[in-house]
């Protein structure tokens, strides 16, 4: 089988203005930090950020925000990145908050093929102005839309030379299902390990998800 390493020189021409980047972790932890400087490394702008929040001022996907090439973010709060809500104050950038539960099912359908996904929360509040309401048994439920993103930036622990991927504690919250739901699934190893030495029952990731591992460079430290 072909190996899926790529050197940081091809990953970034994979990065193009106004696409939409799916970005795994939370509150810093699991998030793939090298993947998110080439991103930068780029020069890529005008960017739709999917991730469960927007990181710490400056710090993981906070640094794409205060970089600026950010013009909307999907995503499940804010509040820790005091950068990001004065933008978000001042009009300068867009912010659709969702339930934590509902992102995460709303990419999960985006990845196994579904349409979008029933649910509760967010009945009678502000997220019911932009969801179609159906009723089922005479119960209402918001329609959550699939959502996929152009390019997937995902972290795992021990990843194999075709992509299989096992995780380490909480990077397991959005990076498997993040993974699943880009057109292009790229992911950062913390250890390149060579195939085989992954148990089959310790796969979360299975390699046809994934179609780029980042080399591991000494330029990175």
């Amino acid at each position: 089988m072909k190996s899926k390493v790529t050197d940081y020189s091809e990953i970034i021409k994979c990065f193009k203005d106004g696409q939409t980047i799916a970005i795994g972790g939370q509150a810093n932890h699991g998030s793939p930090n090298k993947l998110i400087e080439c991103l930068l490394d780029s020069g890529a702008r005008h960017l739709t950020i999917i991730s469960i929040d927007s990181g710490d001022l400056d710090v993981s996907i906070g640094r794409l925000v205060h970089a600026g090439v950010v013009d909307k973010m999907i995503t499940t709060h804010i509040g820790k990145n005091p950068e990001t809500v004065g933008l978000f104050e001042a009009g300068k950038i867009e912010i659709e908050l969702n339930p934590m539960g509902s992102l995460v099912e709303r990419m999960r359908c985006g990845g196994v093929g579904l349409g979008g996904v029933l649910t509760k929360t967010g009945l009678g509040t502000v997220v019911q102005e932009r969801r179609q309401v159906i009723t089922v048994d005479g119960e209402d439920y918001l329609l959550e839309p699939a959502l996929r993103a152009d390019i997937a930036l995902t972290r795992g622990r021990f990843v194999d030379p075709i992509g299989n991927v096992v995780y380490h504690g909480t990077g397991c919250n959005s990076n498997p299902v993040f993974a699943m739901a880009a057109d292009l699934s790229i992911v950062e190893a913390d250890f390149i390990v060579d195939l085989g030495e992954i148990s089959d029952d310790d796969i979360v990731t299975p390699a046809p998800f994934v179609d780029m591992i980042l080399k591991q460079e000494v330029r990175f430290k």
